[in-house]
């Protein structure tokens, strides 16, 4: 793995007033008017901690979101409420009175974030497409299939599927709803990760006073990363947290955007071979870096084992700890703070990031097994390969 440590910039984000503990207590108002919301267990693995030898070890387990396995139906959900009701004029609360298929909405996915599109389309009665890359797992297509969205998978690698979903949505006048942001397409992102605040304040329910000196954030397109760092940075000031970010290492663009800390967004060049299919972006979300940029000090590329090592050491906790299911993704994080306090060889990248006795730490599973087999394969058999 490789690690860079940066200077985030003085003053906070011009985006952050987005992300306030005001707005978080209104985006999750809204979820709790869903009938399948109940807040997602944030699991204290006292166990490994000690072993580890940290003073506090939490994992917010999203799998029990929505009953979609992920936590990317809070973005789609909050999203296509606030657009249908902008462009009619209804109030949230009066969304169902709209004709049945009355909007069609499109998107790009490695998985999860089109199945929570589709999900919440289907909520609205409305309409969803789908488009998914090259690669992307049968299992991860059928679900979405499942929610009533028509859902193909593309010739394309991700980022280039996002551009022909845009252009779809330009040919058919359909309403496209991107989870990454890009000069001239801000609103609806920045709509999404509002979505995932509800996270952060149930975590901070959830935690109970306690502060979290370290939280460890995976990054695809960077906007999940972005709206939680944003997030607790502001609901903690004054012992806001360190902030930790990570990659695949074949996917790695805020890796060497802040690597290169030149003022310029770096994408990551060549195949994004990765079992983090989730995270296997190469373009960062411009909304994303204005904000990690101000709030993150630390970002990782990690090999593939690591994720691997996440999923195995959730999926057979020490005595006392709950049993986590976490995926290829979502497990990226636990693996990546086990390696680094477990492994002599990274003593110095421990050492650079404060953590020890007196360190408590925050992560998210943001994904159970969305790809079982997949899952089964590496846990079970030790056995796995880049998509």
């Amino acid at each position: 793995m490789d690690m860079v440590q940066f200077s985030p910039l003085s003053g906070g984000s011009r985006y952050d007033q987005y992300f306030s503990t005001e707005m978080a207590e209104s985006v999750m108002d809204f979820h709790r008017t869903l009938p399948a919301y109940a807040p997602t267990p944030l699991s204290c693995l006292k166990g490994l901690a000690s072993r580890l030898g940290l003073g506090g070890l939490y994992v917010k387990d999203e799998s029990f979101r929505f009953g979609l396995n992920a936590f990317k139906g809070l973005g789609g959900s909050y999203a296509l409420a606030q657009v249908l009701s902008r462009k009619t004029g209804s109030p949230v609360s009066g969304l169902h009175s709209i004709p049945a298929g009355t909007y069609t909405f499109v998107t790009a996915t490695d998985g999860n974030h089109g199945r929570g599109v589709a999900w919440a389309a289907r909520q609205l009665s409305q309409n969803a497409v789908v488009y998914m890359p090259a690669g992307s797992a049968q299992e991860r297509l059928e679900n979405i299939r499942a929610q009533g969205a028509h859902a193909e998978i593309t010739e394309f690698y991700y980022d280039d599927t996002v551009r022909f979903a845009k252009s779809q949505a330009e040919k058919n006048g359909w309403i496209l709803v991107q989870d990454t942001a890009w000069p001239g397409y801000e609103e609806i992102p920045l709509l999404i990760m509002q979505g995932y605040l509800t996270m952060g304040m149930e975590a901070v329910h959830q935690l109970q006073g306690t502060v979290p000196t370290h939280i460890f954030l995976q990054a695809g397109v960077g906007s999940m990363a972005a709206a939680i760092a944003s997030f607790f940075c502001q609901q903690y000031a004054g012992q806001a947290p360190k902030i930790i970010i990570m990659e695949p290492e074949s996917a790695d663009c805020f890796y060497r955007t802040a690597k290169a800390n030149d003022g310029c967004l770096h994408n990551a060049e060549g195949p994004m071979r990765s079992i983090m299919a989730g995270l296997c972006c190469g373009e960062p979300c411009t909304l994303a870096w204005d904000i990690l940029e101000h709030h993150a000090g630390y970002f990782f590329a990690c090999e593939d084992e690591t994720a691997a090592c996440g999923m195995r050491v959730l999926g057979n906790p020490m005595e006392g700890d709950p049993r986590i299911i976490s995926g290829e993704s979502g497990a990226s994080t636990a693996g990546l703070i086990y390696e680094l306090m477990s492994r002599l060889s990274l003593a110095g990248l421990r050492k650079a990031l404060g953590l020890g006795r007196d360190s408590v730490v925050l992560c998210i599973s943001t994904e159970g097994d969305t790809d079982r087999e997949n899952y089964r394969r590496i846990v079970w058999d030790g056995a796995y390969s880049a998509v």
